[in-house]
């Protein structure tokens, strides 16, 4: 692969680190993380070799949904900083080799928001910026997200005698995307932002995004479209990273295709894929996850899947059956307190793993072998666990450990020095970013084998998900297989099969050398 093509197209090698500024780093002791914080612990990040920052809302904010309830796009919440602070850690970023996205969260504002206030004025401009009916249809409590918070997707506004929408929580109505003003000023918040500094974003929910009522566009998918086109106007290098939590087949339409090449969203997360890898943990059987990876579809060029061990929200599970659900339950979650919405779970993978490293470690070994960019949760990279005594989601959004970097740094055998070599292992595998996948069937349940190759290169990658030592045969091995992990190699049979043996919870990356 040349460096060139690789460098232009950044997003589909990159490493991302998904963070929370106000619980990374306290700069002044005040209770809150800060951008003055962030830039204080910046080449923690450097060192682990990452490449792409993803900062979760920093926004001005009543602080009801943990800063995704916005009162000003154009602003920093004071508590953590000023724009000032933003621009000096976007330029430190950049100076360290890191690009910085955020999330931008546009399906619906704070009903603090001023254009809300306005709104309810059913005379005002701003009150077409909200869906609002005289009477809530008769599904209105179909598809509520917070069950345990809400019972319909709509509420009554006193002051507007009317009815809005809202497919979160009451206090956060959702923006009406049809009106072509509503739309021009997300476009504005966008330049805004990379004006300032940013390389993109994460699009939050974004088919609940498109399923406002859109009268004025044939089809939704030209929202997001013009969106896509708009940014690369303003920022060539700039790009979009969906959450889209839906079946492979739906998930497709969102990257979107003009002659063959994507033209809405730049990734999608791979909900599919970690949902199944979870069940594959519970089993202990590698198939849910192996057979999940033979039906991903492939994106369009220039498109890619983002893989993830844990993100920011619950670890939905939603995409399992019941009884796959409840197997994963009873595995890692067997308490109702673990548990959220019952549909996910509100832990961190080192406690459901019972903190046992080696397989941990397997499972970041995965993460960053499978095909896609893989994307980091703040604190995996020392084994953070949950704090289930707060509420819902705030169980794995607590402080930052940094005692516990401090203690592993230097520390050989640890998870942030394997992570770190993980990282540099990933950035130097062109194979496993770019390479065409293709599954190894192995007569060994536990173990998923996979292999990567262009122009030449191959990267076979083997995981053990069992507890026990196996020994797998990977056909069609040409050449030396050399250890990229540990120091060793792998020589073929005169069959041309190679034999790999696995540890517990073993995994090895292997990568073919001409003789």
């Amino acid at each position: 692969m040349k460096l060139t093509r690789t460098a232009d197209l950044w997003w589909k090698n990159a490493v991302v680190y998904c963070l929370d500024v106000e619980t990374f780093h306290d700069s002044d002791g005040d209770g809150f993380g800060d951008f003055r914080g962030l830039i204080d612990k910046i080449d923690h990040l450097h060192k682990m070799g990452v490449t792409c920052l993803w900062l979760m809302p920093f926004f001005p904010t009543p602080d009801r949904d943990d800063g995704y309830d916005i009162t000003d796009f154009y602003s920093v919440d004071p508590r953590l900083g000023t724009l000032g602070d933003f621009v000096e850690f976007v330029r430190t970023a950049r100076d360290r080799g890191m690009r910085v996205i955020a999330d931008l969260v546009v399906n619906h504002t704070s009903d603090q928001h001023p254009w809300f206030q306005a709104a309810r004025d059913r005379e005002s401009p701003f009150h077409d910026w909200y869906v609002w009916r005289d009477e809530p249809p008769a599904d209105a409590a179909e598809g509520v997200v917070f069950p345990d918070k809400e019972k319909s997707l709509w509420t009554y506004d006193r002051k507007a005698k009317r009815y809005y929408l809202h497919r979160f929580y009451r206090h956060q109505p959702d923006l009406n995307v049809a009106n072509p003003a509503v739309r021009d000023e997300i476009a504005r918040v966008m330049g805004f932002w990379m004006e300032l500094g940013l390389s993109g974003f994460r699009v939050d929910a974004v088919p609940f995004l498109l399923e406002a009522p859109i009268d004025a566009l044939p089809d939704p998918h030209d929202y997001l479209a013009d969106l896509r086109a708009f940014l690369s106007r303003r920022n060539g290098e700039a790009i979009l990273l969906g959450e889209v939590n839906l079946p492979y087949t739906d998930a497709m339409a969102f990257f979107g295709k003009s002659d063959g090449v994507g033209d809405e969203l730049h990734m999608c997360f791979d909900f599919i894929g970690m949902q199944q890898m979870y069940l594959s943990l519970a089993r202990q059987d590698a198939s849910p996850l192996t057979h999940a990876l033979k039906e991903r579809p492939v994106p369009p060029r220039d498109c890619h899947w983002a893989t993830f061990v844990r993100n920011h929200d619950e670890l939905t599970l939603d995409k399992l059956t019941v009884p796959e659900r409840q197997e994963v339950f009873a595995a890692f979650g067997p308490d109702e307190d673990m548990q959220l919405y019952g549909r996910g779970l509100r832990r961190r993978l080192p406690s459901m793993l019972g903190g046992d490293l080696g397989r941990i470690k397997m499972v970041y070994s995965l993460l960053f072998s499978l095909p896609g960019t893989p994307v980091l949760f703040y604190g995996e990279e020392v084994g953070m666990t949950e704090d289930l005594s707060l509420e819902g989601r705030l169980a794995v959004r607590t402080p930052m450990w940094w005692d516990a970097v401090d203690e592993q740094r230097r520390e050989p055998g640890s998870l942030l020095a394997w992570v770190r070599l993980l990282v540099e292992r990933y950035r130097e595998c062109p194979e496993l970013a770019w390479g065409a996948f293709s599954a190894i069937d192995t007569e060994v349940p536990s173990v998923l084998a996979h292999r990567c190759e262009i122009d030449g290169g191959v990267v076979i990658a083997v995981h053990n998900f069992a507890g026990e030592d196996v020994s797998v045969e990977v056909p069609k091995v040409e050449g030396v297989l050399t250890d990229l992990l540990v120091d060793g190699t792998v020589e073929p049979r005169k069959d041309g099969t190679a034999v790999v043996e696995l540890g517990p919870y073993g995994c090895r990356w292997l990568r073919k050398v001409s003789r």
